[in-house]
């Protein structure tokens, strides 16, 4: 694309905040690799917002598709027309292609990342015990992720514990015979520790997990990109820990985006 024009299509990624997102860099290049007339736009919309965001959009005739990320991977759902299986399972939605109809149609991608994101570093997750803090959209998505690539225990922690426990129902219904548990903030005694949470994107946020307890046998894993390093990362370097940051994540996303929302090679 040299210029946009009234033939562009257009591709959002709606987010709140907003600054932090990465998506548009790699989709828009992307479309430029493939010589593809379209652009992606960051849209900061609040969750208050959300749903006159979605109406607004059904009635774009060049729009290709969203990406949608932090916090609206579960609010999104109730606003679609249709889901994917996956999407339907985990109970979150984190790209969305408009149909020729204008119906809405969301799929969920962040599991299958996060674990190819983990593979493309040379991590097999397959037999680790895992330990996963957050009980949004992201880690829904990621927890379904991890029980598929084969761990051989998934601990869930969060703040509001029953949100864990409806994650927990919800996994048991796809995976019976998974083991899954209900933690504390205390990671002690898992293999991968993985905080699925937004906390650490902004300098006072609290860590999301207690990390005096970590130890120099783990891998620690983020979904957060900015800051590439966080808080929690940080302390667990110190710890001894291997680490692992949050870009392999949508790295490992952006082929299968594409293809959702008909970006053809």
């Amino acid at each position: 694309m040299t210029e946009i024009t009234g033939k562009t299509k257009i591709y959002f990624i709606v987010a709140d905040p907003i600054h932090q997102v990465k998506t548009p860099q790699l989709i828009n290049q992307l479309l430029v690799a493939r010589q593809l007339d379209g652009v992606m736009v960051p849209t900061h919309v609040s969750p208050a917002g959300l749903a006159d965001f979605v109406r607004g959009i059904k009635g774009v005739q060049n729009l290709g598709g969203v990406v949608v990320t932090v916090p609206h991977k579960t609010g999104i759902v109730e606003l679609c027309d249709a889901l994917t299986p996956a999407a339907k399972a985990v109970g979150a939605v984190n790209v969305v292609r408009r149909q020729s109809d204008g119906r809405l149609l969301g799929d969920i991608l962040d599991g299958k990342g996060f674990v190819t994101g983990l593979a493309s570093k040379g991590v097999c997750i397959q037999g680790m015990t895992a330990y996963l803090a957050g009980a949004g959209g992201a880690a829904n998505a990621i927890a379904f992720g991890l029980v598929e690539a084969g761990v051989s225990q998934l601990t869930i922690y969060n703040r509001t514990v029953s949100k864990v426990h409806e994650m927990i129902a919800r996994i048991a219904q796809a995976y019976p015979e998974a083991r899954l548990e209900v933690g504390s903030e205390n990671p002690a005694g898992h293999d991968l520790v993985v905080n699925a949470t937004s906390l650490g994107m902004a300098p006072t946020d609290p860590l999301p997990l207690a990390v005096q307890y970590l130890t120099s046998e783990q891998l620690v894993a983020e979904i957060i990109m900015k800051p590439e390093l966080t808080p929690l990362l940080e302390a667990a370097q110190s710890k001894g820990c291997r680490i692992h940051y949050g870009l392999p994540m949508l790295q490992s996303q952006i082929e299968l985006m594409a293809e959702f929302m008909g970006i053809e090679k």
